[in-house]
């Protein structure tokens, strides 16, 4: 793996991150391909980055196959089991596979059984956390027959990987049932703040929330959850439908991995009629929770109600 060659199929916020990760890592060749290349209207803005971090924009899959001995898959959940079957057209024999998809583990399954019937390595990986301000060092969890043989090659670049598993699904599963937490805590987030700033007790309930779980400042963490819903509500929903997918195998009726699914939906909505299109999502300058939840409440900015 000295001469890794890596290909990224999907360059949204994750591949973007860890092509340019990867590039300062010494990785030789790093290219890229995704859907939105072929738009003329997106192409620009999506090939800038790519350049601009040395990444080679390919024309297609059966391109960037042709280069790489790791292909990574970092797309939305729902288009997880499609790569993997475009990808086993063309990918190179011998060649890993990593996705990084948030799948549940029957997907994971098929998934391999597409890129190892094409004679490639399969490896699943379960990312445990938001990848920024991690960067390829995001924790994640390997699994599948492969995963031990790839291990090292991720180590050397500065990736915190280690193995989960040689049964494929447990590294899935592990990030699943977390997303039913962590992904729930956003919504819940969502609908209490939201609904304690309509009766004007946002204070008092922040209070007690801040007594009872002292080691958490509700109020950034209010204002991180607000944002990074608002950015990626459609991506959240997408994988939050695959954990109802992960409940269903275990035998349950995902009644709150659905409605999870559901507000993170509703506000990828909002956020797509540009409610909140002038409010910072940067760390250094992120706009108080606040600030979202009077536009859900279709409070004018500066009302003397806040």
């Amino acid at each position: 793996m000295d001469n890794m060659r890596v290909g990224f199929v999907g360059f949204g916020e994750v591949g973007r991150i860890f092509t340019a990760g990867l590039k300062a890592a010494g990785v030789p060749w790093v290219g890229a391909w995704d859907l939105k290349f072929d738009e003329p209207a997106l192409r620009d803005a999506m090939v800038a980055p790519a350049t601009a971090n040395e990444v080679v924009v390919c024309d297609g899959l059966a391109a960037l196959c042709a280069e790489a001995t790791l292909v990574v898959s970092a797309v939305t959940a729902s288009n997880t089991l499609a790569v993997a079957q475009a990808v086993s057209a063309h990918i190179r024999p011998g060649a890993f596979f990593l996705d990084l998809n948030s799948a549940s583990p029957g997907t994971k399954q098929q998934a391999a059984a597409l890129i190892d019937a094409a004679g490639a390595r399969y490896v699943e990986a379960g990312v445990m956390t938001s990848v920024p301000p991690y960067g390829i060092r995001v924790p994640m969890l390997l699994g599948g027959a492969h995963a031990a043989t790839l291990l090292p090659a991720l180590q050397a670049l500065g990736m915190d990987a280690k193995i989960a598993s040689e049964k494929l699904g447990v590294a899935s599963a592990t990030k699943m049932c977390r997303s039913v937490m962590i992904k729930g805590l956003e919504a819940l987030v969502l609908e209490s703040y939201a609904t304690a700033r309509h009766h004007g007790v946002e204070d008092a309930m922040i209070a007690t929330l801040q007594e009872t779980f002292p080691g958490i400042d509700w109020q950034r963490q209010g204002s991180y959850f607000f944002s990074r819903v608002a950015q990626h509500g459609k991506r959240r929903a997408e994988e939050m439908r695959e954990v109802a997918q992960t409940v269903r195998e275990a035998g349950f009726d995902p009644f709150m991995a659905s409605a999870i699914a559901d507000k993170h939906d509703w506000m990828a909505g909002k956020a797509r009629d540009g409610l909140f299109a002038d409010l910072s999502h940067k760390a250094e300058s992120l706009s108080p929770w606040q600030a979202y939840a009077d536009r859900l409440l279709n409070r004018p900015p500066g009302d003397a109600a806040q």
